[in-house]
């Protein structure tokens, strides 16, 4: 058998605690590497899932705290990773706050939560990181939005800042080249926010304009990152995992 296809990397996943994101980290775990699962308020579940994955591989999971819009904080992130693993080869931008704006009522806390969680936190968390990312010859994933191209009605906010990173994936893929890839992976109907904002109606009208007339699943996103990580001649790209509904939009 062939070894596994991140064998031996250390890989930071934000936002890894819950949801897609701990999927991502236990994906990556399977496939050899080394994670580090970011959180900010979830501490025992970050901690439980380091603990579970420990189990199966000691020493292979680390959850440590940090406040991504607390910018003075992300290169005390990266030297605890370097402490603890002694290098970082990859860095998943996952983290993500979701919720709609009318415009109207558009304010500077939900412009501080939307831009800060999705385009500020991965700029400047990929900017601490890249000094190690190049000496690693790394890669870095962001986690984008079919919305970033395709805006959702309803969340101007969102899916302008997504926007803006899915642009930061080329502008970075350009200024770290030759020495650290960057892509992003765009997820459609996966998991749906667990306070209601999209109700039963809704949600059929969203699968049924899918290609694929289903809901994707977390796996299907982690599958595509650890593509991506492993992926030695794909930078600024962005694969849509979507069940084709940005073809059918």
């Amino acid at each position: 058998m062939s070894p596994p296809i991140l064998q031996g990397k250390v890989v930071l996943v934000t936002g890894a605690a819950k949801r897609v994101g701990s999927v991502i980290a236990r994906h990556l775990q399977q496939e050899g590497a080394n994670v580090v699962l970011h959180y900010r308020a979830a501490k025992a579940e970050a901690e439980a899932l380091a603990t579970e994955l420990n189990a199966g591989r000691p020493g292979s999971a680390l959850a440590l705290q940090a406040d991504l819009l607390n910018v003075a904080v992300l290169p005390i992130l990266i030297a605890d990773v370097l402490t603890r693993f002694g290098r970082l080869d990859a860095l998943v931008n996952n983290a993500s706050s979701f919720f709609p704006t009318a415009i109207g009522e558009i304010d500077e806390a939900a412009w501080a939560d939307l831009v800060g969680s999705n385009f500020k936190a991965p700029l400047f968390l990929s900017q601490a990181a890249a000094p190690a990312l190049r000496a690693a010859g790394g890669a870095i994933v962001n986690i984008t939005d079919v919305h970033a191209e395709r805006p959702l009605r309803g969340y101007p906010l969102y899916s302008a800042a997504k926007g803006a990173l899915l642009t930061l994936t080329r502008a970075l893929a350009v200024e770290l080249a030759p020495d650290v890839r960057v892509n992003a992976v765009a997820p459609g109907p996966i998991l749906w926010p667990d306070d209601g904002q999209f109700d039963d109606p809704e949600r059929v009208d969203i699968v049924r304009h899918t290609l694929l007339k289903r809901e994707g699943a977390p796996e299907d996103i982690a599958g595509a990152v650890a593509y991506l990580l492993s992926a030695a001649y794909v930078t600024g790209q962005v694969i849509n995992v979507d069940g084709g509904r940005t073809a059918y939009l």
